[in-house]
């Protein structure tokens, strides 16, 4: 598909300038706060021996708030910013000073209900606004034992400040938060131009940082989990093992040379080491090239646009030029006859990213395959994947949970609160009202007395004498 090849040419050209200048030197972001709510001191994460300050001083513009302490002596948790949390009952206001403006930041919510004095934290209901963008709406956390959960997005900030707002639905009247990272992302982690896959469309796309995004899935293909210790950008990447769902003929492969970024790839920040030097195969061991595909399904929320994230990284072939393969998103060809040599100027163990953008259909599945394609060579590999990443673009009112805007969040707490508050200015003024009629009455009757019986009308109109 010759078009398709001149875009991600061009495209691999325009990663390859940026990814440069990231491997000059190592991520420092401009804006970095890390917040454990609910406390007045410091803790350290025991994942990546991150320091979260306390923010009863700083960043909480907001009095009407509640600090709970864990009271649960058997709580496990991976970090003790988790065994503290902010809690409220009006809308909370954290307001960061943004340096790096006109860029996108990354914004992380964690979450780890635990036993206290206040409430049952599991029956908490809140909405989340941050800048104008909704990112949850009725957010509940799920009765699970999978704790923390953590929200992860990346979104634009033009202004001087991002102030995000945690604001109490109608139902539960309360919630809370342990923890907040917002972090200036590097310029090369979100692109500009993605490729548009279809059943009829196979298209450039222009103006994706206008998009603020929200991570739905990041996983390390034929690997272990990685740690935010192990990620410069400190996310966690989970094993395929619960996406995976065809791999006849496959095999995972590890790699313990050096992971070469380079031009035409993929900086640090995009996707670690750990990533990279993973992956799994299709390999084809006689002269007959494997009849199949490798094939990942993910749940996805319908009604929303995606990005998907492939990475590659030959670490599997015993010479450039060799592998050649075919790429699929949704059963649609996405890239055929993919070379990496030729995205990495012929350079193994060389990474390199592709970015698709998919509609989440009806079936709430997102699926994507690659397999070998009619330029595929006997006994070499066939096909590979080491990465995959899938975000979730906002809508066209800026929310990623529902057909609302922030103002409706908004909208809905005044209405729910005007029940309360208009009863209330009414029963004060009615106080108010019985008060001032009663302190009248009173001071008329110290002004009024009846006149005595036996006073002549001469003394009346002589007036009283003493």
């Amino acid at each position: 598909m010759a078009t398709t090849k001149i875009f991600f040419s061009t495209f691999s050209l325009y990663v390859s300038v940026i990814s440069l200048l990231s491997i000059a030197s190592a991520f420092s972001p401009v804006d970095h706060y890390l917040v454990n709510c609910g406390s007045h001191s410091a803790a350290t994460s025991d994942l990546d021996h991150r320091v979260f300050t306390g923010d009863a001083s700083r960043y909480l513009t907001s009095t009407l708030t509640i600090q709970l302490e864990s009271t649960d002596s058997q709580l496990t948790s991976p970090s003790p910013f988790y065994s503290s949390a902010r809690a409220f009952d009006h809308p909370a206001h954290y307001t960061f000073p943004i340096r790096d403006r006109g860029t996108h930041h990354l914004v992380r919510l964690h979450f780890h209900p635990f036993r206290n004095n206040y409430n049952d934290l599991l029956q908490a209901e809140f909405h989340v606004v941050a800048n104008g963008f909704l990112l949850l709406r009725y957010f509940r956390i799920p009765v699970t034992d999978n704790f923390p959960v953590i929200k992860e997005f990346v979104i634009p900030v033009a202004s001087e400040e991002l102030k995000i707002a945690f604001v109490p639905s109608g139902r539960s009247k309360f919630g809370f938060v342990n923890a907040i990272e917002v972090i200036s992302a590097p310029e090369d982690l979100i692109a500009d131009v993605a490729q548009l896959v279809g059943f009829e469309k196979n298209e450039r796309v222009n103006g994706l940082l206008k998009n603020g995004f929200e991570t739905v899935h990041r996983v390390n293909v034929g690997g272990f989990k990685v740690t935010p210790f192990n990620d410069s950008l400190w996310r966690t990447w989970v094993t395929d093992d619960d996406y995976l769902v065809s791999s006849d003929g496959s095999k995972e492969i590890h790699f313990g040379g050096r992971i070469m970024y380079q031009m035409g790839g993929a900086s640090r920040e995009v996707g670690p080491d750990n990533v990279y030097n993973t992956a799994r195969v299709i390999k084809s061991s006689d002269d007959s090239i494997p009849n199949g595909n490798l094939t990942w399904l993910f749940r996805v929320e319908k009604g929303y646009s995606y990005m998907v994230r492939m990475h590659f990284c030959d670490i599997a072939s015993v010479a450039s030029g060799m592998l050649y393969f075919n790429v699929y998103v949704n059963g649609n060809l996405a890239y055929e006859n993919l070379d990496l040599s030729y995205m990495t100027n012929r350079l193994l163990a060389s990474p390199f990213y592709a970015d698709f953008l998919v509609d989440g259909d009806s079936s709430g599945n997102l699926v994507v395959s690659v397999g070998p394609s009619n330029m595929s060579l006997p006994r070499a590999v066939d096909a590979i994947l080491n990465g995959v990443e899938i975000w979730k673009l906002n809508n066209s009112m800026g929310s990623f949970d529902g057909a609302v805007c922030a103002d409706f969040v908004w909208r809905s707490w005044r209405r729910g609160h005007a029940g309360v508050l208009l009863p209330l200015v009414a029963a004060v003024f009615l106080l108010l009202s019985v008060s001032v009629f009663l302190q009248w009455r009173r001071s008329g009757a110290v002004a009024w007395s009846p006149l005595p019986v036996d006073v002549s009308e001469t003394d009346l109109k002589s007036g009283n004498r003493f």
